[in-house]
Parts: C-alpha cells; structure tokens; sequence
C-alpha cells in the first residue's frame, strides 16, 4: 500500500464573463462550491497553466470568446493506502467526480509520498 499526491486536470465552462480574470474567478468559486458541497475541503483548487507551443512561455489556461470561458483548473490531493498508481488515479477521479459531475477529470501527475503525513486526504482501510 502506497501513499500519493494525485492532481487532476479539469475544464471548467463559465458564462457571462468579459475577461479572462472574470472567468478565472467564477470558475475557481463554482468549482470550490461544488467541493464543499461533498465535504472535500481538503482537495486544492488551483488554476492551470498551459505552455505556448511555439516559445514554451506558460500562461493562464484561461480563455474567453463570446462572454463563454475555459478555464484549465488543477485538483490536487492526497490518496493513503493504494495499492497503485492505478488504484491510486480511481480513488482520485471517483472522489472528485461525484462533486464535479459531467466535468472530465485527466491525470495530470501523480507521485508517491515518501513520508506520509495523516493530514487531509481519502484513505483505504
């Protein structure tokens, strides 16, 4: 059994937004409001950031055309007592997924916890 930092990558679809930070901020409250619904405060919310394909800056994954935004959002947390990456990425997707309905969850990384700390996270007895 293995303990795991998982984050997932999620879209988030805002309407009625006229800029990038407008949409940044609704999308970063919907989805938190929908975390806390489930009890999930543990789950970080943070923005995403995607990389320029022709000089490799990174900006904000964030976009609006038609007062509708995508905004990239990353979920971070922490998985006790997997028994893999695999298991690990399940645990995570079906926890977050039961808040975030109809949104696709992607693994963005997974690592393992070399010192595991019993704070905030879904464990497996």
């Amino acid at each position: 059994m293995g303990d795991y930092v998982v984050v997932l990558e999620a879209p988030i679809i805002v309407k009625d937004v006229e800029t990038n930070e407008d949409a940044i901020n609704v999308a970063v409250s919907k989805v938190t409001k929908a975390l806390n619904r489930e009890n999930l405060d543990f789950v970080r919310v943070e923005l995403g950031y995607s990389q320029c394909p022709v000089c490799g800056a990174h900006f904000e994954s964030a976009f609006v055309i038609g007062n509708v935004g995508l905004v990239g959002i990353y979920l971070t947390l922490k998985v006790f007592n997997a028994q893999s990456i695999e298991h690990a990425e399940r645990i995570a997707k079906a926890v977050v997924g039961k808040a975030l309905k109809k949104v696709p969850l992607k693994v963005f990384e997974i690592r393992e916890l070399k010192n595991s700390e019993e704070e905030n996270g879904i464990s497996l007895e």
